[in-house]
């Protein structure tokens, strides 16, 4: 079989990990950058057991376990003044316990520093898109062109190539803003490393869990917005509003936010889920194809998902199936992703205390940690196999 050529535009953690599954199924890939350098702001991302095992795959379980911090059953959610609510689903159904905080600086590193020298280009911002026959052509602000046989739209909410595969949509403003960052353990040293904790109040809700191996805590404070806001990762935050916005609840926020000398806020958005990812020799990934909310903590796990299920049936095919592959890994994760989707809109309303009866709330977070299994249970690779198989 010809060796197929991909090209990825957006080196983000869902480029980067398809670069990596792509190249361990022995395809030739290249990742497009627009940024000068690879890089993510100073905060977390929250890895869980359905994307794990993909990284296991791929060789780098093991950074995974020694840059991460594991969370373990002393996670747990409370109420606003820190009355418990219900403990946090952290395993699998076999009791698998493959839940870690990871910085998301430390994630790319991992990711970029297993591909081969020469396969990240960065400074490279994508500005056009064309295929002709078996060719796939994407165009670069400095002129430059690349040829492949496969393109890849890896490149985050905005996506530039989205408007080659899907029909115009607008991304969904949720009224909300998170403030985040990190702060050294060392600052904080009676908080606890070894779990992920989470408060919810009236519209508000505060998340706090390690990173990097428990020397770092990661915080995000959820609070209303008044106005839409341009969805950013790193607009600059105003600590002492942090603060304010969590005055009366629990004191171990207040001890935590005390310390914070400067923040990062990120207006939430997400999209309805597109009718279509793919055009003939272009797909979408990642936020490119299903911006998520991050009320699951899944936008990376799901994004790690799509790599390796179009890494998994791409390996089946020829270069004349390439769209009719891609139209496979379509159909196999737009489901799923939708779900999850929907899944994030539910549990921020959960997050947000949008209940009459708070009970009632309690009782469908207790609840959750039964989706949380099966989200967590689920390995895309026997499913793409058979997608594969299915394209005879």
């Amino acid at each position: 079989m010809t060796q197929l050529t991909v090209v990825i535009i957006g080196g983000g953690i869902g480029g980067l990990f398809a670069a990596n599954a792509l190249i361990a199924h022995g395809f030739k890939a290249s990742v497009y950058e627009q940024a000068p350098a690879l890089g993510e702001v100073g905060a977390g991302v929250f890895l869980t057991p359905n994307s794990v095992r993909q990284l296991q795959r791929v060789g780098l379980g093991d950074q995974v376990e020694r840059r991460g911090a594991r969370v373990g059953t002393g996670s747990h959610y409370f109420r606003h003044d820190g009355a418990p609510i219900a403990p946090v689903q952290v395993t699998d159904s076999a009791g698998w316990n493959a839940t870690f905080g990871m910085h998301r600086a430390d994630m790319v590193e991992i990711l970029a520093g297993a591909l081969p020298p020469g396969v990240v280009h960065t400074g490279r911002r994508c500005t056009g898109f064309e295929q002709v026959d078996e060719v796939a052509r994407v165009t670069f602000d400095n002129g430059a062109v690349a040829e492949a046989d496969v393109v890849i739209a890896a490149d985050g909410i905005h996506s530039e190539l989205r408007r080659y595969a899907a029909p115009p949509s607008r991304p969904v403003f949720h009224g909300s803003v998170a403030y985040r960052g990190v702060l050294p353990h060392r600052r904080i040293p009676h908080w606890p490393t070894d779990r992920w904790q989470m408060w919810l109040g009236k519209g508000k809700h505060f998340l706090s869990f390690p990173v990097r191996s428990g020397e770092l805590i990661n915080y995000v404070g959820f609070v209303p917005a008044d106005a839409e806001m341009k969805e950013s990762w790193s607009a600059p935050g105003d600590a002492d509003v942090l603060r304010r916005e969590f005055e009366g609840w629990d004191p171990r926020i207040a001890t935590l936010l005390s310390q914070v000398d400067k923040t990062f806020r990120w207006a939430l958005y997400d999209r309805e889920p597109l009718p279509t990812w793919t055009r003939g020799r272009l797909t979408l990934l990642g936020d490119a194809a299903h911006p998520m909310l991050p009320h699951l903590g899944q936008g990376a796990n799901q994004s790690i998902e799509d790599g390796m299920a179009l890494a998994t049936i791409l390996a089946r095919v020829t270069r004349a199936d390439v769209p009719a592959a891609l139209s496979a890994y379509e159909r196999l994760r737009r489901e799923r992703v939708a779900a999850v989707q929907r899944g994030a809109r539910e549990n921020g309303m959960r997050y947000d205390s949008t209940y009459a009866d708070l009970g009632v709330r309690d009782a469908e977070i207790s609840a959750h940690a039964a989706f949380r299994r099966r989200l967590y249970d689920h390995d895309v690779v026997p499913e793409a196999q058979a997608a594969a198989a299915s394209l005879g």
